[in-house]
C-alpha cells in the first residue's frame, strides 16, 4: 500500500519505524519484509490504523485515539531498529520548513538548546538536494534564535525524508532490532519463574524464531503465585513474540517418584533429564524444531560440561542456549529492558529450587545419568503428565486490547 492510497485526513496520525538486520537479506528481502508486516497487522487487527513498507521504511497511518496502541505494538515489534512519530506533509520546501519549525519547537519546549539537520532525498527528482534541503530547513530555527546549530553533539536531531511525500521527525526511540518473529522457524522454551529463561526466549525471538513455552508445576509443594508468576512471564514473551502457548504440566507425581527412586545427589539432575523427555514429547505437538533453555555454563550445578552433555542427550531436537557464554549481569540488564525481573525476582519458588539436593552431581558421567534414569522406570509417569498439560494463550493483540481497550 502506498501512501496517496491512503486518507491522512481520516488516519491522521503517521508513524515511521527503520527497518534493520531484514534489508541486507538479499534476494529474499520479500519473506522477511511480509513476516515483519504480518506481525505488525496482527498486533493492530481491528484497529482503524493502516500499514506498509516502502523502501528501508514502515509506515503506520492511524486515528488519533490509536496513538497510545501503534507506539506500544512498535515498542514490542521486533525486525525494526526504532521507530518516530512524523509530520507528513507534501514534496515543497516551504512545507518541510514550517514542519521542522513545528519540530524545533517541540524540541526546545522540551529542554533542547541546540539542534542539527538530517536530510535524506530517496525522491532524486526533488529539485534541492540532501545539503541544500539541511541547509534552508536550519535557517528557520537558526535565523530567530530558536535552537542553536550544533552538528557535533546536539541535543535535537531532527530528521527530514523525501520520499513519496516528506516525512519530518525528531524524537526516536530505539527498539529491539533483530529478524521479525517467525522467519526461523519454532523454538519450545523451557520456561520457569527464574530470571535466565525469558531471556534465552527473547534472544531465540531476536532472531526470527516464534516460541512456544512449556513450565512444569509442582502444586503444592509450588504455589499457585508460582505459575501466576510464570504465565505472566509468558505474557511477556507473547508480546514481543507476537503470540505464545503456554503449557503447563504438572510434575508432581515426576518429582516425588524422582526423590524416593533417585541417589539424592542426582535428584536435579534426573528433573532436568524428565523435563527434557516431557519437551520431546510436546515439540511435534506445537511445531516446535528446536527446545531452548536458559542455561549459562558454570552458573549452577545442573549447568557444567558435564550435566549439560548429559540433558542433551536426552535431547531429540536441536537443543539451544543462547546465554551459555553470559554472567548473571548481563542476563539481567536484558530482563530489565524485557521487563520480566521485576516479576522473575517475586519469592515463589519453582520445583527445581524446592526439590534440590544439598550437595548435587558436579560432572555425571553420560551413561551413569542414563543408567539411574532407566532404573527410576519414570516414562510412564512423563508421560501422564504430558498428557494432563494445561494450555494457556498470550499475545501482543490481546494485550493491546486489555490495556487500550480497543
Amino acid at each position: 500500500m502506498k501512501n496517496n492510497q491512503v486518507n491522512l485526513e481520516v488516519y491522521n496520525q503517521m508513524y515511521l519505524g527503520k527497518l534493520g538486520e531484514l534489508t541486507l537479506k538479499g534476494s529474499n528481502v520479500k519473506v522477511f519484509e511480509k513476516q515483519l508486516l504480518t506481525n505488525v497487522k496482527y498486533a493492530l487487527s481491528g484497529l482503524p490504523a493502516k500499514m506498509w513498507l516502502s523502501s528501508g521504511r514502515l509506515y503506520i497511518a492511524c486515528k488519533e485515539e490509536c496513538c497510545a496502541a501503534v507506539e506500544y505494538a512498535l515498542d514490542h515489534l521486533i525486525g525494526i531498529t526504532g521507530w518516530a512519530k512524523v509530520r507528513c506533509v507534501e514534496k515543497t520546501i516551504d512545507a518541510i520548513k514550517a514542519a521542522v519549525r513545528e519540530e524545533g519547537l517541540a524540541a526546545k519546549a522540551s529542554g533542547a538548546k541546540s539542534f542539527k539537520i538530517d536530510a535524506r532525498r530517496e525522491d532524486k527528482a526533488f529539485e534541492l538536494n540532501s545539503y541544500e534541503i539541511a541547509i534552508q530547513a536550519a535557517g528557520v530555527l537558526f535565523d530567530d534564535n530558536t535552537l542553536a546549530v550544533d552538528v557535533h553533539h546536539p541535543d535535537a536531531v531532527i530528521n527530514v525524508e523525501v520520499r513519496d511525500k516528506c516525512y519530518v521527525y525528531c524524537a526516536q526511540k530505539k527498539t529491539c532490532r533483530g529478524l521479525p518473529v517467525g522467519v526461523s522457524g519454532k523454538g519450545l522454551l523451557l520456561l520457569s519463574g527464574g530470571i535466565d529463561s525469558p531471556v534465552a526466549g527473547y534472544r531465540m525471538m531476536r532472531r526470527g524464531m516464534k516460541v512456544d513455552c512449556i513450565y512444569f508445576h509442582s502444586y503444592p509443594y509450588t504455589s499457585e503465585e508460582a505459575q501466576k508468576k510464570v504465565e505472566d512471564l509468558a505474557k511477556i514473551i507473547g508480546q514481543f513474540g507476537v503470540e505464545t502457548y503456554l503449557n503447563v504440566i504438572p510434575f508432581t507425581q515426576v518429582q516425588m517418584h524422582i526423590k524416593s527412586h533417585s541417589p539424592e545427589n542426582y535428584s536435579t539432575l534426573m528433573l532436568r533429564l524428565c523435563m527434557m523427555k516431557c519437551a520431546n514429547l510436546l515439540a511435534p505437538r506445537t511445531g516446535a524444531q528446536a527446545i531452548i533453555t536458559g542455561e549459562s555454563l558454570g552458573q549452577v550445578a545442573s549447568q557444567t560440561n558435564e550435566n549439560m552433555a548429559c540433558t542433551e542427550s536426552f535431547a531429540e531436537y536441536p537443543l539451544y542456549r543462547p546465554l551459555i557464554g553470559l554472567d548473571k549481569e548481563e542476563i539481567i540488564n536484558t530482563a530489565e529492558f524485557l521487563g520480566t525481573y521485576p516479576i522473575s525476582i517475586l519469592p515463589y519458588e519453582d520445583c527445581c529450587v524446592l526439590f534440590s539436593p544439598r550437595h548435587p552431581v558436579l560432572r555425571a558421567p553420560v551413561e551413569e545419568a542414563k543408567r539411574i534414569y532407566d532404573e527410576m522406570k519414570i516414562d510412564e509417569l512423563v508421560q501422564k503428565a504430558f498428557d494432563e498439560r494445561k494450555i494457556i494463550h498470550f499475545s501482543i493483540q490481546d494485550s493491546i486490547k486489555e490495556q487500550f481497550g480497543q
